[in-house]
């Protein structure tokens, strides 16, 4: 989830010791009104929104072409691998890379609750639970940051 949050492998570990420290920490708090799972996920997705948030300069929008992708280490274990003919491997690269593109340029709510449905196929309740929101909440940030993707990817699948 960290790792699809930010694209880094390297920020996703650090933040991913961040989360598990801050944890550890808060223990104690943890009332078992939701599943540790759902509690832990939680904490996580807060501290990847909290360091996304710090990293945003003043005055950037989600549209801003500034914002790139980093490279992916090819033989990092997040990586996926397939055996494609290379006309539908170099075709399927590019669409990957403008849907991340389109991922990485939605806010980090939008970006954290289609991650959570999409990627880590999450209910919305889980989603709702995990972020400390209503489902009404979760239903709404779904639904603009669908649209968005379906705005800014619009070329890509009227061409397929």
């Amino acid at each position: 989830m960290i790792y699809n949050m930010v694209h880094n492998e390297q920020d996703a570990w650090d933040l991913a010791q961040d989360g598990f420290l801050k944890a550890w920490k808060s223990i104690g708090r943890f009332r078992g009104q939701s599943s540790f799972y759902t509690w832990l996920y939680r904490i996580m997705m807060n501290v990847t929104i909290d360091s996304l948030r710090r990293k945003q300069i003043g005055g950037e929008t989600e549209f801003d072409d500034s914002v790139a992708l980093s490279n992916i280490d090819p033989n990092s274990s997040t990586t996926p691998h397939t055996t494609l003919l290379p006309e539908d491997k170099i075709a399927g690269d590019e669409i990957r890379a403008r849907i991340d593109a389109a991922v990485a340029r939605l806010t980090p709510e939008h970006r954290a609750v289609i991650l959570m449905r999409e990627i880590d196929g999450m209910e919305y309740q889980e989603i709702a639970d995990a972020l400390e929101c209503s489902i009404g909440t979760v239903m709404s940030r779904l639904f603009y940051a669908r649209k968005k993707m379906q705005t800014m990817l619009r070329d890509v699948y009227e061409n397929l």
